[in-house]
């Protein structure tokens, strides 16, 4: 079983998804090929090394697209999340972005319900 994230890995995590948010959008959603961008939740290793970037995108069909472009640039996020945090931290996580799927799911569930 895994144990529950420190109060340290969760602060950071915020901060970080907080950051991240912030580098996204001020790419615009013309980087993203029209796609709106959301980071909605960052875990953090024990060790603080990978930062697992939960992001949904809308419209969703758009998201295979748009993890291309996120994987793609990954390095270039990295960097920018260094000059943010790097004050703060010592080393800058490594950045993997998952595609969040809970509000597709929860539409699809929506649909279930009307019928």
């Amino acid at each position: 079983m895994e144990k529950a994230p420190s109060t340290r890995q969760l602060k950071i995590a915020r901060e970080i998804q907080k950051d991240l948010a912030e580098i996204l959008r001020s790419k615009g959603m013309a980087a993203f090929g029209g796609a709106m961008v959301t980071v909605s939740e960052v875990r953090v290793s024990p060790d603080l090394s990978i930062a697992k970037t939960y992001v949904s995108i809308f419209p969703s069909a758009k998201a295979d697209t748009v993890m291309g472009i996120l994987n793609e640039n990954l390095r270039s996020y990295r960097g920018e999340l260094g000059r943010v945090v790097g004050k703060q931290l010592r080393i800058v996580p490594e950045i993997v972005f998952f595609l969040d799927t809970s509000l597709d799911y929860a539409e699809h569930i929506e649909e279930l319900l009307k019928k």
